[in-house]
């Protein structure tokens, strides 16, 4: 297996990764304008980019992840509760579903509570081992935080769709397995967010003040620290949903 983590200059961070062997890659919360880096990458390894993953529609930034897939003939993936909410045409995966890049395995979670539509992507390398050897968590769960549940304007219902979500999809399974978030310190999508751009669910279990908490209390906490929200969040959405919107700049 392959992997490359993307930190960016916002504090999110991208992911390509996939199986050089039978030269099968795929990528996961592609920003805008970063396209031809994986391009270059594909190249380099000599793999095809079969799948383009968004882990949810992003609030912060602009994806490209359509631009790549469409530049490269992939698969652009989101969760199926977006259907009725883009203008555009995606491949549409549920929870529990399996896809295959030649031999590493993807399994989608779906974890609503940051947004409705949050997956996450548990991966296994079936050269090493069918047992998952790391989930990329999105917006759901980061180093030391958990992302945000405001977005869709029901903060209270959200947040305990999070805890949920967390603790039957991601804080059941081994400690050992690896935790690769889409954010790092800096970003607007979680407050307290660690800088370490990766951990495992044992150090978080242990760690992450938020996780040992029961649901009432989560939400109480979660909700008492939520950060400023991302400028022309509005306009981010929209465009993201592939709505025809224009950008502004503060004053």
């Amino acid at each position: 297996m392959f992997f490359k983590q993307r930190v960016n200059q916002d504090a999110s961070i991208s992911y390509f990764f996939g199986c050089g062997g039978q030269g099968k890659g795929v990528a996961v919360d592609v920003l805008a304008g970063d396209e031809d880096w994986y391009l270059t990458q594909a190249k380099e390894l000599n793999v095809g980019i079969t799948t383009v993953f968004d882990t949810h529609i992003h609030a912060d930034h602009l994806s490209g992840g359509r631009k790549l897939a469409s530049l490269c003939g992939a698969d652009y993936a989101l969760h199926e509760s977006n259907a009725a909410k883009t203008s555009y045409d995606f491949l549409p995966v549920h929870d529990q579903q399996v896809l295959m890049a030649g031999n590493t395995r993807i399994q989608v979670l779906h974890t609503p509570g940051h947004t409705e539509g949050s997956i996450c992507l548990l991966v296994s390398d079936f050269r090493r081992s069918e047992t998952p050897w790391f989930v990329i968590t999105g917006d759901s769960l980061f180093v030391g935080s958990v992302g945000r549940p405001d977005l869709a304007g029901r903060e209270q219902e959200m947040a305990a769709r999070l805890w949920s979500s967390l603790h039957t999809q991601l804080l059941n399974r081994p400690d050992e397995l690896e935790i690769f978030p889409g954010h790092q310190a800096g970003s607007s999508c979680g407050a307290d967010i660690s800088g370490k751009p990766s951990s495992t669910i044992g150090f978080e279990k242990r760690w992450n003040p938020l996780l040992s908490l029961n649901e009432q209390d989560f939400v109480i906490a979660v909700i008492a620290n939520i950060p400023p929200r991302p400028a022309n969040m509005d306009v981010l959405i929209a465009s993201n949903l592939g709505q025809t919107v224009a950008l502004t700049t503060a004053s």
